[in-house]
């Protein structure tokens, strides 16, 4: 039998890379420029290796009832595993794929295409452009995991951009953010008190350790107009083999203490993560 050999490539923002996982059959690690972007099982969708994807995955199974179909917007693509997980677990759910690296988008589809009956549809494009441009109330999700490298481009953390989310999302819709920080967390407070000038409710998830200050990681941004049931998701995160903790209402209003929104003028990208070695997207 063939043994999946690593794929190496250089695409529009740098050199990418898919490595097998030698556990399981069907599984791939992509990186670009040597940082983990996205992990994906052919065989097993549902599988969510990394952390943050586990929250998102969370999130995304808990905002409305099970196996009800969404319309879901992800900005940023990486190997498509979040779309992979909807289409798994939505059967009948229409996604569209907005990633800016043309190169990337050509290798996913080449090496790690998705069923084409999936409902997934791949777009070559800035994801600010693409919010900017597409009809009002379409999304019931907003999936924002972009990266240029490790960081969150700068034109994508604004109230302009805030505003731009809120206006793709229906009325009950739900917007989440991969994030990454450190102490004093300066970026993600700012992110936000950026989130809460459009946003009725604000949920923040990530691991202890992180929110101690303890160390440079994920966070995930859960943003909508309605509340969420913040008690089933603490009970699921904090259940995971990953354990996480949800911060709302007052607790997170203390969190971001003085922190003022971002105007586009002020933009500027998240921070750099220490030594490389970091999971984003």
């Amino acid at each position: 039998m063939d043994e999946p050999i690593p794929v190496t490539r250089t695409v529009d923002h740098g050199t990418a890379k898919l490595m097998p996982d030698v556990d399981r059959k069907r599984a791939w690690l992509l990186t670009v420029d040597a940082a983990p972007q996205s992990y994906v099982d052919l065989d097993e969708p549902t599988h969510l290796e990394f952390e943050y994807a586990r929250r998102l995955g969370h999130v995304l199974d808990t905002v409305v009832e099970p196996g009800r179909p969404l319309d879901v917007l992800h900005l940023g693509g990486g190997a498509l595993t979040l779309p992979r997980y909807v289409a798994a677990t939505r059967p009948g759910s229409r996604q569209d794929v907005v990633e800016a690296d043309l190169g990337l988008l050509d290798l996913v589809r080449e090496h790690l295409p998705v069923p084409e009956d999936a409902g997934i549809t791949l777009h070559g494009a800035d994801a600010r452009g693409w919010l900017e441009s597409a009809a009002p109330a379409s999304a019931d999700i907003v999936i924002a995991d972009v990266f240029g490298g490790a960081r969150v481009p700068a034109h994508l953390t604004s109230t302009a951009y805030a505003r731009a989310a809120v206006r793709v999302l229906r009325e009950d819709g739900v917007y989440l953010a991969n994030l990454a920080d450190a102490a004093p967390f300066a970026f993600l407070r700012s992110q936000l008190a950026t989130f809460a000038t459009v946003f009725e409710e604000l949920s923040l998830i990530a691991e202890p350790g992180v929110l101690r200050g303890r160390r440079f990681g994920n966070a995930v941004l859960v943003a909508s107009h309605r509340p969420l049931d913040t008690a089933v998701l603490a009970r699921r995160t904090a259940a995971d083999a990953f354990p996480a903790r949800v911060e709302s209402g007052a607790a997170l209003r203390e969190f971001i203490g003085s922190a003022a929104p971002v105007r586009d003028e002020d933009a500027v990208p998240s921070p750099e993560p220490p030594g490389g070695a970091f999971s984003i997207g």
